[in-house]
């Protein structure tokens, strides 16, 4: 059998589950999940492989019509892994009775390569409610293959993935054979600490928040890190910290013991607050953070 290699895109509205679809494929948590929606900022890849194939996924932030440049950057994201796709997965869910974007729904309509449409949640509907949504997906996006899934749950992900692997083209690997992603460590950590902010924090905190790591040194029983949480108001500020440093001292523990986790190693933690005023409206921070 010839080695087969390609880039398989996921996108769909903000929170239809395409970071849970991503970890379920992968095996893995690269990207971070919350039950708020605009969760993930950057295109991650999550990178699969066997003997025979290389399969690199890419989950993308949910699509969205811009309210800040940081909306125009996330979109850029969304749009260059629909162009770089041999295999596009289209995500939706049992609630969703139409996509908030048009512009991208209508360029999936109209692609050429093999278009998945996974209708996600069917663990929280009937069967009546699933035959509806099945057959109004496969009319909006004829060109689709439809599957009905939980990413939550592993429900219809073989058939999933034996299409991935019927479709996905003759190559040799992009990525050496043992990696699983092309983002750094520094990454995954600031993702961390971000996904607790999300967690903890109300209404526009989580979303005028950035994380950036300024130290990560790792020695041979313990990881140091340093972490700068970064937001745009002094009030923003004070409620990261919280009344006593409560709030910051919540975020660290629950970060520093998923980091623990997740690089099986000591971690020491320090975490830091910090104002960039309206850091999500200037192109040249955004640059700066990576966006």
């Amino acid at each position: 059998m010839e080695h087969k290699s390609g880039f398989v895109s996921i996108v769909g509205s903000p929170n239809v589950g395409k970071s849970t679809l991503m970890n379920r494929l992968v095996g893995e948590k690269l990207s971070i999940v919350t039950s708020k929606a605009q969760t993930t900022r950057h295109r991650i890849l999550g990178i699969v492989n066997d003997k025979n194939h290389q399969i690199v996924f890419s989950d993308t932030p949910g699509v969205v019509n811009s309210a800040y440049q940081l909306h125009d950057n996330m979109m850029d994201f969304v749009n260059s892994s629909i162009s770089d796709a041999d295999i596009l997965i289209f995500l939706t869910d049992t609630f969703e009775s139409e996509m908030n974007h048009k512009a991208t729904l209508e360029k999936i309509q109209q692609l050429k390569i093999p278009v998945l449409c996974l209708i996600n949640k069917m663990d929280l509907s009937d069967q009546d409610k699933v035959a509806e949504k099945l057959a109004y997906w496969k009319g909006r996006v004829p060109n689709a293959t439809i599957f009905p899934i939980s990413a939550l749950h592993g429900f219809g992900i073989d058939g999933v993935w034996e299409e991935i692997k019927r479709n996905i083209p003759e190559s040799p690997p992009y990525f050496d054979k043992d990696a699983m992603t092309d983002r750094p460590m520094r990454f995954f950590i600031s993702e961390i600490i971000r996904e607790k902010v999300f967690i903890h924090c109300k209404k526009e905190i989580p979303y005028a928040t950035q994380v950036e790591i300024e130290e990560y040194i790792e020695e041979e029983n313990i990881t140091r890190i340093r972490a700068l949480i970064i937001v745009e108001r002094n009030s923003q500020k004070g409620i990261i910290i919280g009344k006593g440093g409560d709030m910051l001292k919540r975020i660290g523990y629950e970060s520093r013991k998923e980091m623990e986790r997740f690089i099986d190693k000591k971690v020491f933690l320090e975490t830091f607050v910090k104002v960039d005023k309206d850091w999500r409206t200037s192109p040249q921070k955004l640059k700066k953070y990576g966006y």
